[in-house]
């Protein structure tokens, strides 16, 4: 009888031992707020992620050196999606299920973006991607997206701002396009350009395709381009094929304008097309580092990672002091308030610009900046603000 007794006993100790290690793990769970980062580490768009993640780490140590949002410090969890939208699905998945986090930061890509929006809009977890421009990542088929969100402006208005620049500023009336056949961002991207050069009075000379991730060699099609004698040849990629493009284009002697979009604006693209190539070129994106208003940031980011941001780092910075300000607007992390904090956000001040998000389209109302590369460096032109 005393051997049974002894035992229960046991078991009722080690129930409660266990019982208080759960309470005190769950103590320590709450002391902290989790946001994941499902982003492009490695992969075709590695370059992205990899600054924006150091960003979002920079933004997210500052914060809590303030004492943090709502009396609890920020924790960051890393996810990569290696630059592919079935792992962005993964990731998401991961992010949202197992790490519970309050919202997903990420991804840079468009076509990484969309593969997220089921995996968060069925466990309403609030998700901000920095730089994922296709029109239909937040709204498709008359309907807003719930739980998605970004801080970048969208395809149609930089395309705008592109056929624009290439009609009144370069006053060039034949256009070429050579798309990522692929590339939601690619295709939304020439789309718009196509529309609004068409609009001005251009001319749609040749449209060729490319497919991103396996296509090195861009001759042939660089071939056609060159012989239907475009004043401007509009290429809507990322850094990786457009460095190649370039640079095979000026081999193949092209002395056309090349003009893209916001997938230009990685430093890896002067290492991959050379300096020289990308002389004649220019891109929209989101900001200009020489802005005074990155300043601050610029030296930050360079005291801690002892290297220069390049703009995706700077949305990533904006995506992150976002999510801080509507956790702080909600005071909570409850997932509908957040979401209605995000959905309602006016007047954010971002280093990349005044940001106003539309309830309807989740859309920002936000600035774009036109640059043109010289001497390997990228240089502001103008600015361009939404009508």
């Amino acid at each position: 009888m005393r051997k049974i007794v002894s035992l229960a006993t046991a078991a009722l100790l080690s129930l409660a031992l266990v019982t208080g290690c759960g309470a005190a793990g769950g103590e320590k769970a709450a002391e902290v707020i989790k946001v994941g980062g499902n982003l492009e580490l490695s992969g075709g768009a590695a370059a992205f992620g990899q600054y924006a993640e150091k960003a979002i780490k920079l933004a997210f140590e500052q914060q809590n050196a303030k004492g943090g949002v709502l009396g609890k410090k920020l924790e960051y969890v890393s996810a990569d999606n290696k630059s592919d939208p079935g792992e962005s699905t993964v990731a998401s998945t991961k992010l949202a299920t197992q790490d519970k986090v309050v919202a997903i930061l990420g991804p840079m890509t468009s076509g990484n973006t969309l593969a997220a929006v089921q995996v968060v809009t069925d466990n309403k977890v609030p998700l901000i991607t920095p730089t994922g421009t296709s029109d239909n990542v937040t709204f498709e088929n008359g309907k807003v997206k719930p739980w998605i969100f970004r801080a970048c402006f969208i395809d149609p208005f930089q395309g705008q701002v592109a056929a624009n620049f290439a009609s009144e500023t370069l006053k060039v009336k034949k256009a070429a396009i050579y798309i990522d056949q692929k590339g939601d961002y690619s295709k939304g991207l020439a789309a718009s350009f196509k529309e609004n050069f068409k609009k001005a009075g251009g001319e749609i000379v040749a449209e060729e395709q490319y497919v991103a991730g396996s296509d090195k060699d861009f001759r042939a099609t660089l071939v056609r381009i060159k012989a239907a004698n475009p004043d401007v040849v509009f290429v809507p990629g990322y850094y990786q094929e457009v460095g190649l493009i370039m640079k095979q284009a000026r081999e193949m002697e092209m002395k056309q304008v090349f003009l893209g979009g916001d997938g230009w604006g990685s430093p890896q693209l002067v290492d991959v097309a050379g300096p020289n190539a990308l002389e004649n070129t220019y891109y929209v994106n989101h900001g200009a580092m020489d802005d005074p208003g990155m300043a601050q940031f610029i030296k930050d980011f360079q005291g801690k990672y002892s290297s220069e941001p390049d703009t995706f780092a700077a949305l990533g910075y904006d995506t992150a002091n976002l999510l801080i300000k509507a956790l702080e607007n909600a005071q909570s992390t409850d997932p509908e308030k957040l979401r209605s904090a995000l959905e309602t956000m006016k007047g954010f001040q971002g280093i990349s610009g005044e940001l106003n998000v539309d309830p309807a389209t989740h859309n920002p109302v936000k600035s774009a900046a036109i640059l043109q590369y010289k001497g390997g460096k990228s240089v502001f032109m103008t600015k361009v603000d939404p009508k």
